[in-house]
């Protein structure tokens, strides 16, 4: 029997990924039966089953569990084995790939993911990001003059342009300033947000609402940083993704909140026009998107500054 493949290896992790053989034939532009035969093939020769079906998902099996990295790398660096070619062919010419993300990803994540990938492409991509509404970001991609969005789900069942990948799935925590105490429902607490929680396209977006926060409530910062100083004074609660807020609820500056109904995992993803209708360096950036480096920026705690330092800017490109 011959060995394991590329296409093989490409087709389980997508199906890992995305949850399903139908979101996997999506992304590659193939049929089901393509994906299943790849996969059946793969489990055929390492013996095992990889990735099961678990109630309205997927689960990995253990040996699905260790392989998911490994294949992940081997597929990414075949996709960069072949734009390196491709790049001598072109006469070495960077290629330009214009990003649009979501305002917490541009004040955390944004920089240091393009630098890694600019790193890792030696200079043979060009990246620019803007930061943009969800509800804009979609039109940007769809009419592009942006080749990736990151942020929230943009994908829908009704625009068979675009494609959402998930990237990371996060939980979200409520904090407040130690000594901070608020009486009554969630509704009535004193609200601090970025500029997140201001667009009703994100998970923060849609918990306020869920949680009947009226607007005279809610207090909008310019930056995230800026809303965490401001719960660490005591003026309010805060909602936030745990792992970037983990180190200023580890020193003490800021504590959790429970709530009766807490806000569910949220997740990252990257949306882009369909493989047949994005650039080279979009495919190239989302393969990138899936190694452990990029994994370990997007969980980044951050360099532990104290909240009331926290007055970082955002540098950001904006396209006319």
């Amino acid at each position: 029997m011959d060995g394991v493949t590329l296409t093989q290896l490409g087709a389980f992790v997508l199906v890992a990924r995305l949850g399903s053989v139908r979101a996997a034939a999506d992304t590659l532009g193939v049929s089901e039966p393509a994906v299943s035969k790849a996969i059946a093939a793969l489990r055929q020769h390492l013996g095992d089953q990889l990735v099961v079906r678990e109630g309205n998902g997927m689960r990995l099996t253990e040996g699905g569990a260790r392989l998911i990295t490994i294949a992940s790398q081997m597929v990414s660096l075949a996709a960069d084995a072949e734009a390196a070619v491709a790049e001598v062919r072109a006469g070495g010419a960077a290629a330009n790939l214009r990003l649009v993300v979501d305002s917490m990803i541009a004040e955390f994540i944004a920089a240091p993911l393009t630098e890694a990938f600019t790193k890792r492409r030696a200079g043979s991509v060009q990246t620019t990001f803007g930061v943009a509404m969800s509800w804009e970001m979609r039109a940007l991609v769809s009419d592009r003059l942006a080749d990736i969005a990151l942020g929230p789900m943009l994908a829908s069942g009704t625009d068979d342009r675009l494609i959402s990948v998930p990237l990371l799935r996060y939980p979200l925590v409520i904090a407040a300033a130690p000594g901070a105490r608020f009486a009554g429902p969630p509704s009535l607490w004193p609200w601090l947000i970025g500029p997140s929680g201001a667009d009703p396209g994100t998970e923060i977006g849609r918990m306020l609402r869920r949680l009947r926060v009226p607007e005279r409530r809610i207090s909008v910062f310019g930056h995230e940083t800026a809303a965490w100083a401001a719960a660490a004074d005591g003026s309010g609660v805060v909602p936030a993704v745990a792992s970037l807020i983990a180190g200023h609820v580890r020193r003490g500056e800021l504590r959790t909140v429970a709530l009766e109904d807490p806000p569910a995992r949220a997740c990252w993803y990257a949306t882009t026009r369909r493989p047949e209708q994005r650039p080279t360096a979009t495919t190239q950036l989302l393969n990138f998107l899936t190694t452990p480096d990029a994994m370990q920026i997007m969980c980044s705690t951050g360099t532990g500054v104290p909240p009331s330092r926290f007055k970082p800017p955002v540098y950001v490109t904006i396209w006319s």
